[in-house]
């Protein structure tokens, strides 16, 4: 058997295709694999959330995406004689270059990202399916079935289960998928749609249920999706049966033709009862499974794969402690139960049939939410909870606010903000970004030469001056997933020494 890969990654969607992406520019050994024949042709997810949208960008896709989907900043609620509209996201957000949801279909997204990984050198091998996982001292054997039948054993030091709800990584490690399946049944649908006004997403409440049309562009120009009502026939999806609902939930009718993809589906709110189990890991849908409310799965999914990419490679080639390992679930385990919860909440407000939520649905909201969204402040809140801008690892055993923490600005653990326009740009390449702010002449090469001395491969040092996100002298250390682990007011550098030390060995030449 060859040498180990550094890591084995199993499932090639979204969530597959970033850790790729991300083990590919740190240099780690690889493949990744799938047992789908061809990628995925249907929207699925529909969005893209702000945060992911700056996760990516040093991968320079974030562009194309923009350029193929639809920034939708308007949502239509259809009311009884009546339609109100709801701006949602014009809050004046300065610190990130994407204030907006991006509505993208899936097969879309995973069709950027597989282009970028094909200019990589990088293919996913499609038609190959992960049947056994067996630890053999140091590394994982790995039994793979190709397409023709023939298996193959592969050796790796890590195995990242992206392989979905079902996933065989997280059954073969023994991990629990905990929690419950929502007794709804739900109908999805790309079509087009005359009659709805463009470019804005348009939403129907009523007793029975909801009805949403998103607006996709590819590989149709709207997605519908709807509750079966509890009355209507448990039947094969038909676009008869999709206009029979439209009709009922929407007083305007608006004419549903040319569907490109008809499915029904049952949701389930399950999470992983770890993320890891020794050399194995999970990520995106193997590890939380939830309604769509909020378009949280892919993205999560997504930042999972970043939040773990760069520590498998930068362990694998002996450039960061082991310790590394152990942050992975501390810090985004407690972002899935979030999810989890949001996601929860939100589906039982649009689906319960108690009588109350039903008033409180049908009646209340209508009228309150648009009161309610004139103010910036709620707006501002809600939007950085559903943009995923808000994450932050202020709680992680890798995060140090050193020995004097600046009282104003970004904290340790937080994300870097694009503030001023542009510094996320600066900091996005491979590696990690030491920021020097204030007064240049605070920092001479002398404060620096010792510190980098092993590391300096691994660190790129940019002095902000006084244009930074800091009022006073500050030195943060931005990591490769573009969240602070360190930061510190002041020129005394011995604190982040102490971190570097322990996170970041200096390598002996």
């Amino acid at each position: 058997m060859a040498a180990p890969l550094d890591v084995l990654v199993v499932g090639a969607g979204p969530t597959g295709l970033a850790l790729a992406a991300q083990l590919r520019a740190y240099g780690a050994s690889f493949r990744i694999v799938d047992r789908s024949v061809d990628r995925v042709r249907e929207s699925r997810a529909l969005a893209i959330q702000p945060r992911t949208l700056e996760a990516l960008a040093p991968f320079g896709v974030t562009d194309e995406l923009i350029g193929r989907g639809n920034p939708a900043m308007q949502v239509r609620m259809h009311l009884p004689r009546r339609v109100v509209q709801l701006p949602l996201f014009d809050i004046g957000l300065t610190d990130t270059a994407y204030p907006f949801l991006l509505f993208l279909s899936q097969a879309e997204t995973e069709s950027v990202l597989s282009e970028h990984l094909l200019d990589q050198g990088v293919e996913a091998e499609r038609g190959t399916e992960l049947v056994r996982l067996e630890r053999t001292g140091s590394s994982v054997t790995c039994r793979l079935r190709h397409g023709d039948g023939t298996e193959e054993a592969v050796a790796a030091t890590y195995v990242v289960g992206c392989d979905g709800a079902h996933s065989t990584v997280r059954d073969q490690a023994g991990i629990g998928f905990e929690g419950y399946a929502y007794p709804q049944t739900f109908l999805l649908a790309d079509l087009e749609v005359d009659g709805l006004e463009p470019g804005a997403v348009h939403t129907y409440m009523s007793g029975d249920g909801v009805l949403f049309f998103f607006p996709l562009g590819s590989p149709a120009t709207w997605r519908l999706l709807t509750m079966r009502p509890p009355d209507a026939p448990d039947t094969q999806v038909t676009l008869g049966l999709l206009q029979e609902i439209t009709d009922r939930y929407a007083d305007d009718r608006p004419a549903l033709r040319d569907p490109v993809w008809m499915t029904d589906f049952r949701l389930h709110n399950r999470g992983a009862a770890h993320y890891r189990s020794g050399p194995f890991f999970l990520a995106g849908d193997a590890a939380h499974i939830h309604s769509p409310a909020g378009a949280q799965g892919m993205n999560t999914g997504i930042q999972d794969a970043l939040n773990l990419g760069w520590k498998l490679a930068l362990i694998s080639r002996g450039r960061a402690s082991e310790e590394w390992l152990e942050t992975y679930e501390a810090e985004r385990a407690p972002v899935g139960r979030r999810v989890l919860r949001f996601t929860d909440r939100a589906f039982t407000i649009g689906t319960s049939g108690n009588p109350v939520i039903r008033f409180a649905r049908t009646r209340l909201a209508p009228r309150l939410a648009p009161l309610a969204l004139r103010a910036t402040g709620p707006r501002g809140l809600v939007f950085r909870t559903v943009s995923e801008l808000g994450i932050h690892y202020r709680h992680s055993l890798a995060t140090s606010a050193g020995p004097r923490s600046p009282r104003r600005g970004p904290r340790a653990g937080d994300r870097l903000p694009d503030l001023p326009r542009g510094l996320q740009a600066r900091t996005s390449g491979p590696g990690r970004h030491l920021l020097l702010s204030g007064p240049p002449a605070l920092w001479g090469d002398e404060h620096l030469v010792s510190l980098l001395k092993g590391r300096d491969d691994l660190i790129d040092v940019h002095r902000l001056g006084d244009d930074s996100p800091w009022t006073v002298a500050t030195h943060a250390l931005v990591r490769p997933d573009g969240y602070l682990g360190y930061v510190a007011r002041g020129t005394h550098l011995e604190g982040l020494r102490s971190y570097l030390d322990r996170w970041l060995p200096a390598q002996q030449r």
